[in-house]
């Protein structure tokens, strides 16, 4: 079984509600394992994957994510569209906890992380000037808006290295450079989307208000948890309600050729460790395992 559309869940949504499972799958790939077994099934009839970003029960901190080793899974088992689903603070008071928001742009303050599938023989610059895939994102506001949720488009998100939460003081700082939400895993997933040739789109779960806002408690664990278990079924109900009108359907996006104008490496001077890792991404630009 194929799966075009994947989703990808973050905090709180470990499980997809309404998915009819077929069969799990844990994916070896040249970067590891994964986070856990992709679960391969239906969604109201429509072809699915669904992999836990941080692990069944929650075993990975953001940085400890293999997230080379997820996107390569679920590229493997066809994968095309990819819904990444996470739970953010908000930098500003517009954006409560309990919304949802489709993130567009990123600021990335990692440091940390593997976020590359290149290098070690082949060299790739891709495009990331738009990160988000912008059809994938237009399907999830319209179903958004069907259903009547808290749903917003356009949103910045800057992406921190975790585990701790934000100082008062980075906080102020991210909100005072505009951006609307803070988290810890989006931009890594969407770097390698994009290399990996994916639609990407990233739908935030609003859960806090970090730390800037004078006279609140700062986030814990336990108040984010609260109100995702809340964010959960809003998101469960958007994905239900927008995945079936993506299969099968055309990809006027250009996420499908990222890589055309993105390899810098000649390719006599590619090694065969590099073309069967890389064998995948790239034997259809002929660079792949001989």
């Amino acid at each position: 079984m194929q799966a075009p559309i994947g989703i990808l869940g973050g905090s709180g949504l470990y499980r997809m509600a309404g998915l009819a499972l077929e069969r799990t799958e844990l994916v070896q790939t040249p970067f590891g394992e994964p986070s856990g077994p992709v679960h391969l099934g239906t969604l109201d009839g429509a072809p699915v994957a669904f992999l836990a970003r941080h692990g069944e029960g929650h075993r990975f901190t953001p940085s400890e994510v293999p997230y080379r080793a997820n996107l390569w899974a679920l590229k493997f088992l066809g994968v095309e569209r990819l819904i990444s689903v996470s739970a953010v603070g908000s930098l500003q008071a517009r954006h409560k906890p309990g919304d949802l928001r489709l993130a567009r742009q990123f600021v990335d303050k990692t440091k940390h992380r593997q976020d590359t599938f290149f290098g070690d023989g082949l060299v790739a610059h891709v495009g990331f000037a738009e990160p988000t895939c912008p059809h994938l994102s237009e399907a999830l506001l319209a179903a958004g808006r069907r259903l009547a949720l808290p749903l917003e488009d356009g949103a910045t998100y800057v992406c921190m290295e975790g585990p701790a939460f934000s100082t008062r003081a980075e906080s102020r700082l991210h909100q005072g450079w505009g951006a609307d939400l803070i988290g810890m895993t989006q931009v890594t997933e969407a770097k390698l989307a994009r290399e990996a040739e994916l639609c990407y789109a990233c739908l935030a779960l609003v859960t806090d208000y970090d730390a800037w806002r004078e006279g609140e408690e700062a986030v814990d664990a336990a108040s984010v948890l609260e109100v995702m278990h809340a964010n959960v079924d809003k998101a469960q109900a958007l994905l239900r309600a927008a995945v079936p009108a993506l299969v099968g359907a055309p990809r006027p996006c250009a996420c499908g050729e990222a890589l055309k104008a993105a390899l810098f490496t000649a390719p006599e001077h590619v090694s065969i460790d590099a073309r069967r890792r890389l064998d995948l991404l790239v034997s259809k630009y002929g660079y792949g395992k001989r």
